[in-house]
C-alpha cells in the first residue's frame, strides 16, 4: 500500500506486458474483456496457472489504460 492508501499489484513478468500489448493491438478497447474471457476459460478448464496469467494480463491492460498517476513521482 502506498502512502495515499491506494493499493496496486506488482507485475512480475515481462510476458504479461507483451500479452497485454498484443491483445490491445488486436482487440483495442475490448482487450480487457478478451483477457477476462481467456482467464474464465482457463479457470473452467481447471488450469489455475493460465487463469492467474490472464488475470495478470487483464490488470496490466487496466493499468496501461489508467490516466491517473499512482504512487510517488520522483
Amino acid at each position: 500500500m502506498n502512502p495515499e492508501g491506494v493499493t496496486f499489484a506488482a507485475i512480475h513478468d515481462r510476458r504479461a506486458f507483451d500479452d497485454a500489448s498484443e491483445l490491445i493491438e488486436t482487440f483495442g478497447d475490448h482487450a480487457a474483456y478478451e483477457a477476462a474471457a481467456r482467464a474464465a476459460r482457463s479457470r473452467d478448464l481447471g488450469n489455475h496457472i493460465h487463469f492467474c496469467r490472464w488475470r495478470e494480463v487483464e490488470r496490466v491492460i487496466a493499468m496501461l489504460g489508467d490516466t491517473d498517476t499512482v504512487g510517488r513521482i520522483h
